[in-house]
């Protein structure tokens, strides 16, 4: 009897830790390191200021008595989702900030209302506070809401760090099972096994579908060269600059005598003074050619054309690239994946008639005449077979 019972306790203590250690890896990969109010705004000061006036995005003194609290949660985890809902506030929000996106987070409802309740109080917290949200604001002001480098590391550690736990469990569990026995009751191990495998999977998961993709990818490029002054305030076409878009897959990066056309008079800026435009100088003299930095990348076994959408298509630059008339510097906005492409493909109506490229798609166009057929969409034109980008 002694030996019945203190096995059974053994089960019990067995079955209790391994499932709160299974519980707490469940609830660290929805609540990744949950911090403080103050720490996870760092994320928000990118575009937002509170009290100091609009930036990016809107000035968020006031925000918890002009929105409801189930709202702000629902818009803070996921803007595109409320606005692609159809919500009014939302649309307005987005349409007044030139549509700039506010990217999806991982934060939780209570991680969000601490946010909330730092905004609430932020008046009340002392001076040295507003030195460091400074600090904050230098650093990431233009980087239209990419979540800073450090949080991003800390949250691929503890992904790390959970699908270890994960799979020590899992081992653990199976070697009982097979060698050890200490744990009697099969269905512990059976649980621990497949909550296991669940959590792997899912980071697994999480971590493929975001290989290769870059969206909000905004790095530091050798110039500061503010699309906002030369697209937005001075209205040069983008084709101005970048020469080869409408006969090349590439838009193609505008050498320095290009820049030389303006700013052979043009010498000092209200932003940066001499110092950026120097460097226009400086690379003519020396003959070294400015290492300009790629922001939208897609894998190396996808063929895009730039000739293909802009000439033939007759796709505006801004369908891709987002409003970048509004940025100081570039961010890729849409997230580039197939997905993203192939519903484009499907919902993009192609300009079929008076374009010589289509001349050929007799039956189509016998089709659009008869009125057999609306519109012509890519997907119609064999857009979304797999060769076109994949051969």
């Amino acid at each position: 009897m002694k030996c019945y019972l203190t096995s059974s306790l053994k089960t019990k203590h067995v079955f209790v830790f391994t499932l709160t250690l299974i519980l707490f890896s469940t609830f660290s990969i929805t609540n990744i390191k949950a911090q403080e109010g103050k720490d996870l705004f760092v994320t928000c000061a990118a575009c937002h200021t509170i009290g100091s006036g609009r930036l990016i995005g809107p000035d968020l003194k006031g925000v918890n008595e002009r929105r409801t609290e189930d709202w702000l949660i629902k818009f803070i985890q996921n803007s595109q989702a409320v606005i692609q809902s159809g919500d009014e506030t939302a649309v307005k929000l987005f349409n007044e900030h030139n549509k700039i996106p506010m990217p999806p987070n991982n934060f939780t409802d209570e991680q969000v209302r601490s946010i909330l309740k730092y905004i609430k109080n932020y008046e009340k917290e002392p001076a040295e506070t507003k030195a460091d949200e400074t600090v904050v604001e230098e650093s990431y002001s233009q980087d239209y809401g990419v979540q800073p480098s450090y949080l991003k590391e800390a949250e691929a550690r503890n992904y790390y760090v959970i699908f270890i736990i994960s799979a020590i469990l899992m081992l653990l569990a199976i070697a009982d099972l097979i060698f050890f026995r200490i744990v009697k009751a099969k269905f512990v191990h059976i649980i621990i096994i497949l909550i296991s495998i669940f959590i792997m999977g899912e980071i697994i998961v999480v971590e493929a579908q975001g290989l290769g993709r870059q969206q909000y990818y905004s790095p530091d490029q050798p110039i500061e060269f503010s699309h906002k002054i030369h697209a937005g305030q001075n209205k040069i076409d983008c084709k101005y600059c970048h020469t080869t878009v409408e006969d090349s897959r590439h838009a193609g990066i505008p050498p320095m005598q290009l820049c030389m056309n303006c700013h052979n008079l043009v010498k000092s800026g209200k932003k940066t003074g001499t110092t950026e435009i120097s460097k226009i100088y400086e690379s003519l003299q020396s003959g070294k050619a400015i290492e300009w930095i790629k922001v939208h990348n897609l894998p190396d076994h996808v063929f895009f054309s730039h000739a293909q959408h802009v000439k033939v298509g007759k796709v505006d630059c801004n369908q891709c690239h987002g409003p970048v008339e509004t940025m100081d510097r570039i961010m890729q906005v849409e997230d580039l994946s197939m997905g993203w492409c192939i519903n484009c493909h499907r919902n993009t109506e192609v300009q079929f008639t008076n374009n010589d490229f289509y001349k050929d798609y007799k039956k189509l166009h016998e089709e659009l005449n008869a009125g057999k057929r609306s519109r012509i969409t890519v997907d119609n034109i064999g857009g979304n077979d797999c060769q076109k980008c994949h051969y």
